[in-house]
């Protein structure tokens, strides 16, 4: 095989991984049809906010915001694969590990891609780095807020949600942005401009 031949092969696998990526836009966050949500949030729209919010998370507890926004965007990208199974699933499944997702998934792709995607998900899966703490409780955290937006649309079955995501964030700026966004709506953001 030529180094054309094998550029070519590597594009061409990278490029599937980014077309594998836009099921994640289509795919639909299963936990939230036990709670009752008809029409629940994509995978993909989760873990856009959870990349922001551990940016902003980072910010607040000195920690690298590029980091923890790159170790939140990748957190999920296994669920193309295996899809997005409820924890109450995870009793009675046994799913392959993210790092054999994710090698799999890249398997035919740039091996600079490759190497940089297994450092990220391992550190997402196993690091305890502040960046790696503030991306779990972003993660954790948006699960909350987007629970309190379900709640407020007349879905009532999200209280654990609320409660499971609350005790399990570990930064005290997680829990601040937490009863925060607890004792808010989700449009009392525009008072700030209004005013």
């Amino acid at each position: 095989m030529t180094e054309n031949d094998k550029q070519d092969q590597a594009a061409r696998g990278t490029a599937g991984f980014l077309l594998e990526m836009g099921m994640l836009k289509r795919a639909k966050r299963s936990g939230w049809w036990i709670a009752g949500v008809k029409d629940p949030e994509t995978i993909a729209e989760h873990s856009f906010r959870v990349a922001l919010i551990g940016s902003v998370l980072a910010m607040m507890e000195g920690a690298d915001p590029a980091r923890t926004a790159l170790l939140g965007l990748w957190h999920d990208t296994q669920e193309t694969r295996v899809g997005d199974i409820p924890h109450i699933g995870r009793r009675y499944l046994q799913a392959a590990s993210n790092q054999t997702v994710t090698e799999d998934q890249l398997s035919a792709a740039h091996p600079a891609v490759r190497d940089g995607a297994r450092r990220i998900v391992e550190e997402y899966e196993n690091g305890d780095s502040l960046e790696v703490v503030c991306a779990h409780d972003a993660d954790k955290l948006e699960c909350l807020i987007q629970a309190v937006e379900y709640r407020e649309q007349g879905c009532g079955n999200v209280q654990l949600w609320i409660d499971s995501s609350l005790a399990k964030l570990k930064t005290a700026s997680a829990q601040a942005l937490a009863e925060a966004a607890l004792s808010m709506t989700s449009v009392e953001w525009q008072q700030t401009y209004l005013r």
